[in-house]
């Protein structure tokens, strides 16, 4: 019997136990998908998922059913991501460039078009971690640089210049990869 969406929220609401587990089964694996993208390796992430599930049934209740209850959760998860990101950059050394060329992203998404999801992926976290946030909030969640900058508490210069060096980065890393098919 597959239980709603609604009655599962309705339930977690109520702080039903049940409720709970059924909410964590029904979204870990795309809620990982989100922690992935955003983490150096599968521990990295399955610890962003961990705090966000908690984050998801301490708040529930703050949850008002005006928009979507996955959008609702994927941004915790993006938030954590971000937290997470933010707890570790006095670890981190970030230089502002704001004088650079943009590349153009045509190569880029005709050669990804080849790759499983795994692979890119993979390709993904070999990215610095910098590298790899700002690509994920400017290409996959669509964010611009202003937005971006604001969230990472980063200029807009050192924004775009963090995503010209990721583009790059993996221009070479897809380099090396055709180089290693070809063989």
């Amino acid at each position: 019997m597959l239980i709603s969406t609604e009655e599962i929220l309705k339930g977690c609401k109520a702080k039903e136990q049940k409720a709970f587990e059924m909410l964590y089964k029904k979204y870990y694996r795309i809620l990982l998908g989100i922690a992935l993208r955003y983490s150096r390796n599968t521990a990295e992430a399955e610890d962003i998922l961990q705090d966000s599930f908690i984050k998801i049934f301490n708040s529930i209740d703050s949850f008002n059913s005006k928009g979507s209850f996955e959008g609702w959760m994927k941004r915790i998860v993006q938030n954590t991501a971000i937290n997470s990101y933010r707890s570790n950059l006095k670890f981190d050394l970030h230089v502002a460039i704001t004088d650079h060329t943009e590349v153009s992203d045509d190569s880029l998404n005709s050669v990804f078009e080849t790759f499983t999801n795994n692979e890119i992926i993979s390709l993904f976290n070999q990215l610095p971690e910098g590298y790899r946030l700002v690509l994920n909030l400017f290409y996959i969640d669509g964010y611009s640089h202003p937005e971006i900058s604001e969230m990472l508490n980063i200029s807009i210069g050192t924004s775009k210049s963090q995503l010209f060096k990721a583009k790059n980065y993996l221009k070479n890393l897809l380099k090396i990869h055709h180089k290693q098919e070809a063989v």
